[in-house]
């Protein structure tokens, strides 16, 4: 597989998105495909979840043009979602990776760093979630440490029911922690 471009079809499906804007946008993955081309997790998917993307002005068109039932979706079998609901630690734009640089004049992809991708995971918690984070434990392999202290610092603050979410981090940990 070629590093510097992601495979088909979703190198295909950026470049005709790469086409149609006529100024830079960059859009901050989460999810499945950022863990995929950033973290080597084979599993398939068919959507680009992400954050943000800058300039926010252009969600509803991005949307238009390569969201769920697009013209470029039925073409490719692939599409966009823009995910508004779920909490990152709050530092999380400082530790961006980019991904696939310059392969796109115009598209810029980001995904978050393998702390804050499986911290990004903690308030839906479910099956696939904590497969995901056993996933990026082993394959980063991810700091117990660093993940505890970026969940007190830069996420708890911001979670409602934050004493919920306090056992789910330590039965994460529990289940993360070597033998």
């Amino acid at each position: 597989m070629r590093r510097d471009r992601p495979p088909e079809p979703w190198h295909s499906f950026f470049r005709d998105i790469d086409k149609i804007f006529d100024e830079p946008i960059a859009l901050q993955c989460i999810g499945g495909f950022a863990m995929a081309t950033l973290y080597g997790l084979p599993r398939p998917t068919v959507d680009v979840d992400f954050l943000s993307l800058v300039p926010a002005g252009e969600i509803g068109r991005l949307d238009a043009l390569a969201g769920r039932g697009s013209a470029l979706d039925r073409k490719h079998g692939v599409h966009v979602q823009h995910v508004g609901i779920v909490t990152v630690p709050e530092n999380y734009e400082d530790r961006l990776i980019p991904i696939f640089p310059g392969a796109y004049r115009r598209v810029r992809l980001a995904g978050l760093e393998a702390h804050d991708l499986a911290l990004s995971k903690l308030e839906r918690n479910s099956g696939r979630d904590r497969e995901d984070v056993k996933f990026l434990a082993r394959a980063v392999p991810l700091n117990l440490t660093t993940l505890e202290e970026r969940y007190r610092s830069e996420l708890r603050p911001y979670l409602a029911a934050a004493d919920r979410h306090d056992l789910t981090m330590r039965l994460w940990i529990e289940m993360l922690r070597p033998g």
